[in-house]
C-alpha cells in the first residue's frame, strides 16, 4: 500500500498537489480558525479525492470538531474515517488516531500536560502499527522556529511501550520532515510553514 500523508493545511487544502496513492492521511488542523464554511469545504474536497482509503484527525484549529463532536461526526461523508481517540484495522494494520495536544488550553483539543494527557495516551492499543496524533512526542521533530521544544512528554513515554511502525503528526510547522530509527518512522507532515505558507509537499511511504 502506498500512503500519502498531509497535515496542517489550515484551510488551504485545495492548493495542494497530491501524488497518487492508496491511502490518504490528514494529521489535523484542516481548518484555520474553525470557520464552518471552511470545514464543509474541506470535507467536500476530502471526499472527492481519488484514494481507496481516507483518514483524518482534528487539531487545535478545528473548533467545530472539538466543540460539537456528535454534530461533526454526522457531517462526515461515507467512505471517510475520522479518528478521535479511536482506531480501526486496514488490511491487517492497526491504526489509531488522537487530536489532543498539550497546553493551548482554550484551543480545540487542548489538554494540560501530565496526567490529563495520559488519559488519552492510555487508550492507544499496544498493537498499534500506525499512530496518528496531532502533537509530536517530546524531542522528535517538535522544535518551533524559535527553538522551543513543544512535543508531549507523556506521549514519548507511551511510545516506549506501543512502538508503532509509523508515527504521523504535525502541529509544529517548523519541524516538517521524517526521522527514522530501527523501530519507528516518525513523520511531521505539516504542509504549512508559518512564514512562507503552504510550501511543504505531502510525505509518501509504502507498507
Amino acid at each position: 500500500m502506498r500512503f500519502v500523508v498531509i497535515s496542517d493545511t489550515h484551510g488551504y487544502h485545495r492548493e495542494l498537489t497530491l501524488p497518487k496513492g492508496d491511502v490518504l492521511i490528514h494529521g489535523g488542523d484542516f481548518c484555520h480558525l474553525g470557520d464552518t464554511a471552511q470545514m464543509h469545504d474541506f470535507l467536500n474536497w476530502f471526499e472527492s479525492l481519488n484514494y481507496q482509503t481516507k483518514i483524518f484527525i482534528g487539531g487545535n484549529h478545528d473548533f467545530f470538531a472539538a466543540d460539537k463532536p456528535k454534530d461533526f461526526q454526522s457531517l462526515i461523508p461515507s467512505g471517510i474515517t475520522y479518528l478521535n481517540d479511536s482506531g480501526f484495522k486496514l488490511n491487517g494494520l492497526n491504526i489509531w488516531g488522537s487530536p489532543v495536544q498539550p497546553d493551548l488550553i482554550g484551543w480545540a483539543f487542548g489538554v494540560q500536560r501530565g496526567n490529563a494527557m495520559n488519559k488519552h495516551w492510555r487508550l492507544i492499543p499496544k498493537n498499534t502499527d500506525i499512530l496518528i496524533t496531532h502533537t509530536p512526542p517530546k524531542g522528535i521533530l517538535d522544535k518551533s522556529a524559535s527553538g522551543m521544544v513543544l512535543g508531549c512528554e507523556e506521549l514519548k513515554k507511551k511510545l516506549t511501550y506501543v512502538k508503532p511502525k509509523i508515527h504521523i503528526f504535525g502541529h509544529v510547522h517548523a519541524s516538517y520532515g521524517v526521522l527514522e530509527n530501527t523501530i519507528t518512522k516518525y513523520i511531521n507532515a505539516s504542509n504549512m510553514d508559518s512564514d512562507k505558507g503552504l510550501v511543504n509537499p505531502p510525505v509518501v511511504f509504502e507498507i
